[in-house]
């Protein structure tokens, strides 16, 4: 323990001798003064027997020392000086005020004091409760169609809408359904340093969906699966500069139209955010690669997905701010072809190869071009589907915060997509199949207005949106997975609202009302058409 007020008051009283009867009174009620503050602070456990009987047994030998020095200097003889009973008061005070100061900061004034180490531990999570009502159009085409159209065609956009293989469909397309859905998360945040810190999350749902944390009630009472959502490591050398690595947060400025919500990604980013003199004007720039699937020779070829994002921020005043971020994606080895014939099944040489350009039923949701990679000569075995396009999309998206009537805000969101990949020439040479229809592109509008964060009672939000997302603007199995029931080749409107029920406690509702752009079959008279009502109750903490 550093050296403190009260080791220099007790260091006074045992200094000298006493010269007079009245001295030696004040001497002694000065030393029995500070003695008993010390023993009372022993006894609050502000501080151990030990640490004490140290500091007395310190400052009586700087006592003992000084009273020598003094009885040479004078002949022996010391007077003490009188000690008024406001002084010692002030004494007292100043030693109460400064070791508990210090037994704070050292944490050895709290009774049953925690480690230090968890001051750098922080909580987050959140819990709920969903209804979700989906309501089918009666003029859409039963799932059979997009069953038998795929087997006759070798061509489909319905992924997992009817489980396109030949034989009985098993998706649902007519059938208006209601679910009970639960979402819980707990995640852990670690600032182990000024320059590394750590993520873990955990969370409701399974291994084979990762664009849903949701949990849907009626499975028998049966217990649910926490899985492992984030794990990262995150590097900040430099307040312009910030790496992290694993599974990770969205590193993107971007809307839901091209990423869901609930996307994490896998690899590694970096973000460089330059200080500028002029403070109002924030460029970034963000850089990431990221395995999609592992290469496994001979069996499949190495899957990755590469991006960068350039943007700015400028904070035009205290109420008005614009952000804009343009980004470029481009997915390696992910577009389907078509199996060789010596890599048939029961052909002339057998491969363990066979399938390794499928996009797999585990990945997709709907609305990408789907073809049969299956070998010509292959016509009795299951159908393995890839992806008729490749993908390297740009995004342009940006965002415009009116804060004129603050703590009520205005907030314009524009995304825009646009993959520049696609190329019908390409797609007939590579999967000999003819595409006619299918889009390119897609874009969001959405307007917000309330408070930016729901979080206190009576807080409020209310938005609305429209979206066009073509068939092969982007990677079906990544998008939104909640409008059209997920997926790609879908437009319509988004109405929502949020309310403060208490503290981070909030009411959220949502209509999403979604149509099928082109068709899932290719049959231009098969439509789809979907409502979804989502009425929540959410705790965050």
């Amino acid at each position: 323990m550093k050296r403190t007020t009260l080791s220099i008051a007790l260091s006074m009283a045992l200094a000298a001798a006493p010269a007079a009867a009245d001295e030696r009174e004040s001497f002694e009620v000065l030393k029995q003064t500070t003695v008993s503050l010390i023993d009372a602070l022993v006894d609050n456990g502000v501080l151990t027997r030990e640490k004490a009987d140290a500091l007395i047994r310190q400052a009586e030998k700087k006592a003992a020392q000084a009273a020598a020095a003094k009885g040479k200097e004078r002949g022996g003889a010391v007077r003490v000086q009188y000690v008024p009973e406001v002084v010692k008061n002030q004494i007292r005070e100043e030693i109460k005020q400064e070791v508990l100061a210090q037994a704070k900061n050292e944490r050895w004034a709290e009774p049953n004091a925690i480690p230090g180490w968890l001051d750098r531990i922080q909580w987050e999570g959140d819990l709920r409760l969903r209804y979700q009502g989906e309501q089918f159009d009666s003029t859409n085409a039963d799932a059979q169609a997009y069953v038998n159209s795929a087997c006759v065609g070798s061509v489909t956009r319905s992924g997992e809408l009817s489980n396109p293989d030949c034989g009985t469909a098993t998706g649902n397309t007519r059938k208006d359904r209601d679910r009970y859905r639960l979402r819980a998360r707990l995640g852990l945040l670690a600032k182990l340093s000024e320059s590394w810190s750590g993520g873990l999350r955990l969370t409701t749902g399974t291994t084979t969906d990762r664009v849903s944390t949701n949990q849907t009630l009626g499975q028998d009472w049966n217990k649910y699966t926490l899985v492992v959502d984030r794990a990262y490591l995150k590097y900040d050398p430099a307040e312009w500069l910030s790496i992290t690595g694993g599974r990770i947060p969205n590193p993107w400025f971007s809307t839901d139209l091209v990423w869901d919500d609930d996307l994490n990604f896998e690899g590694l980013a970096a973000t460089f955010k330059p200080v500028l003199a002029n403070n109002t004007v924030k460029p970034f720039l963000t850089l990431g690669a990221f395995p999609v699937r592992e290469e496994r020779p001979p069996v499949a070829d190495g899957r990755w997905f590469m991006g960068v994002q350039g943007g700015t921020q400028w904070d035009f005043s205290s109420s008005t701010r614009l952000k804009v971020g343009l980004a470029w994606f481009d997915y390696r080895n992910i577009e389907g072809r078509v199996e060789p014939l010596n890599s048939e099944p029961g052909g002339l040489s057998p491969s363990s190869a066979y399938g390794r350009y499928e996009y797999s039923s585990r990945l997709r949701q709907k609305g990408n071009t789907l073809f049969r990679t299956n070998a010509i000569s292959d016509l009795a075995g299951a159908n393995i589907w890839g992806l008729a396009s490749k993908f390297r999309p740009i995004n342009l998206t940006a965002s415009l915060d009116l804060a004129h009537y603050d703590p009520v805000h205005v907030v314009l969101t524009a995304d825009w997509v646009k993959n520049t990949a696609f190329d019908r020439d390409e797609i007939r040479r590579r999967t000999g199949f003819t595409v006619t229809d299918g889009k390119d592109y897609g874009y969001q509008y959405k307007l917000t207005v309330g408070m930016p964060r729901v979080k206190e009672p009576r807080d409020w939000q209310v938005y609305a949106a429209y979206r066009w997302l073509g068939s092969d603007a982007v990677v079906d199995a990544f998008t939104d997975s909640d409008f059209g029931l997920g997926g790609t080749n879908l437009k319509g409107y988004i109405l929502g609202a949020q309310f403060g029920l208490d503290r981070n406690a909030v009411l959220g509702l949502r209509w999403l009302s979604a149509d099928s752009i082109d068709s899932f079959s290719l049959n231009p008279a098969h439509r789809y058409s979907v409502d979804v009502l989502q009425a929540d109750i959410s705790l965050k903490f």
